[in-house]
């Protein structure tokens, strides 16, 4: 009799466990779905909050060629591309060609604006990802030691240069590494993606990516690559950087926190290592406030992309975006503010993704 009960406990021992399994997965799929649907209504909102503070001061063609058109050309222009509609019906038109995936067509150089952003977006992509590792690899590792030697002068030298890094403004520390490792050291490139002769053994290519490094690592070439990573270091600096400052105080701080907590207090009773403390029991809580902040980091990265991008000649979209406000060319302000807009959108979406699935507890 024993021996036929003991399944069944053990059947009914396992179901709630099954329960509880399938009770969490649900509720993880329901919140990835309904921070995916979040999307829509925010990319709405910004789509809409861009059109009409682009119409602002005007339509597009005044303000593009205003002055060096005949008032009749002018006219003629404006009336051609429907900017002589009601404001509302230009709004509705736009989200129609926009659902289409039509963004429009520059008003300086009557180029479609997905070409410019299939062109020069590889570029921005490539140097928000250096520079993301930069400023994970400092954020973090300087971080963690400020944590284990607070109080201490390592701490203190940390926290200075955690705040230098965040107050500085990314152009002004562009030039001053330009200044160092490109005029006083000679190490490095001032500016621009790669060399003449780079570009030229890019012009070879089949079918070229635009992200420079994995189109060096098609070539094969190892010079092709140094050189692409070479011209990368200082811009990579100069935007990771910005953002290594925050995740420092933010690795400090969580850690800290983590560390003063009654679980961490009683594994310290029984014995465990400070080492084992931070890298078992410190750390993994800590990364959620992290990794949530992250999304607003990258973000601001994209935005620290123009100013990088105008101060190193390095033509991505922040280039091309300073460009085109240069010549108060609207339509394509609009188009890449756009796409940077669905980029923060979808990188928040992944950032809370990876935090729940850390701590389920940001799922209710």
């Amino acid at each position: 009799m024993s021996a036929t009960a003991a399944p069944a406990t053990a059947d009914q021992a396992g179901k709630p466990k099954e329960a509880k399994k399938n009770r969490l997965s649900g509720g993880f799929f329901r919140f990835v779905l309904t921070r995916f649907l979040l999307i829509i209504p925010t990319v709405f909102i910004l789509v809409t909050v861009v059109f009409f503070v682009m119409r602002a001061t005007g339509d597009p063609i005044s303000a593009a060629l205003g002055g060096r058109l005949t008032p009749q050309e002018l006219q003629a222009r404006i009336h051609a591309a429907g900017y002589d509609k009601p404001l509302i019906v230009q709004y509705f038109e736009y989200l129609g060609n926009l659902l289409h995936g039509d963004l429009g067509t520059t008003m300086t150089d009557n180029q479609p604006v997905v070409s410019i952003l299939a062109r020069y977006g590889s570029a921005t992509f490539e140097l928000a990802f250096l520079a993301l590792i930069v400023a994970l690899v400092v954020g973090i590792g300087l971080g963690r030691v400020a944590a284990r030697r607070r109080d201490h002068a390592a701490d203190a030298g940390i926290r200075t240069f955690a705040i230098l890094c965040y107050a500085t403004p990314v152009f002004f520390l562009g030039l001053i590494l330009k200044l160092i490792f490109a005029i006083w050291l000679n190490a490095l490139p001032a500016s621009g993606r790669s060399s003449l002769a780079t570009e030229m053994q890019f012009s070879r290519l089949v079918s070229p990516t635009g992200f420079y490094i994995i189109d060096a690592l098609q070539l094969g070439d190892m010079n092709v690559l140094a050189d692409v990573l070479r011209h990368a270091v200082l811009p990579a600096l100069a935007l990771g950087l910005l953002t290594a400052g925050v995740f420092i105080r933010l690795v400090r701080t969580n850690v800290i926190s983590t560390f003063n907590s009654g679980y961490v207090e009683a594994a310290r009773s029984r014995g465990v290592s400070e080492k084992r403390l931070l890298n078992k029991h410190a750390w993994r809580p800590a990364l959620i406030p992290i990794i949530t902040v992250m999304g607003m980091q990258i973000a601001m990265m994209l935005a620290g992309a123009v100013l990088t991008e105008t101060t190193f000649e390095w033509k991505g979209l922040g280039f091309m975006l300073s460009q085109y406000l240069k010549a108060r060319d609207f339509v394509a302000v609009q188009g890449i503010v756009i796409l940077i807009a669905i980029i923060v959108a979808v990188v928040n979406f992944i950032v809370d993704v990876i935090a729940a699935l850390i701590d389920p507890r940001v799922r209710y």
